[in-house]
């Protein structure tokens, strides 16, 4: 989607979300033919997010990667307003963010976890003790791009993407 982006930061809070550090340890295998690197970017707070969006921007072949923490949940549009404003492309975890104006998303079908949980509940309310279900993780995941942002990005999404996109705005 963005052929030009080298460096790419994963926003995350370290309070709301302690487990990305791992993930970060995963990005550091990344093949080199994938051909960008990936670094965490922890944010505390709101200065510390556009303090970090701002950094990004000082080289042109930065991006960002929103993780899925309550903090980012919570700044959604000011993230993508900062986006926005320092034309960064960046991929966020829920579509919504991307019928926000954000550039594209990649993550689980809230829709499908929902429906899936409803079985749960019957199974609970029948009597079923929670300790005995087994866990679930989603199985169905949603690719959403805003074309509108793309544009403005002065990104033109390969038509391939496009093809394999569940959600194409706008």
């Amino acid at each position: 989607m963005a052929p030009a982006v080298r460096r790419a930061a994963l926003i995350f809070n370290p309070e709301t979300g302690p487990f990305y550090p791992i993930f970060l340890r995963q990005f550091g295998t990344t093949p080199a033919y994938i051909g960008a690197e990936i670094a965490g970017a922890p944010v505390r707070n709101r200065a510390d997010l556009e303090a970090t969006v701002a950094t990004l921007t000082r080289e042109s072949d930065g991006g960002l990667i929103v993780a899925a923490d309550a903090f980012t949940a919570a700044n959604r549009p000011l993230i993508i307003e900062l986006v926005e404003r320092y034309r960064l492309p960046a991929i966020y975890y829920l579509r919504q963010a991307v019928a926000e104006g954000g550039l594209m998303s990649y993550g689980p079908d809230l829709v499908d976890i929902v429906r899936r949980s409803a079985s749960y509940v019957d199974r609970i309310l029948k009597g079923a003790n929670p300790a005995d279900l087994p866990v679930q993780q989603p199985n169905k995941f949603q690719l959403a791009i805003n074309l509108k942002t793309a544009k403005t990005l002065g990104l033109t999404p390969p038509p391939t993407l496009l093809a394999r996109a569940d959600e194409v705005i706008e």
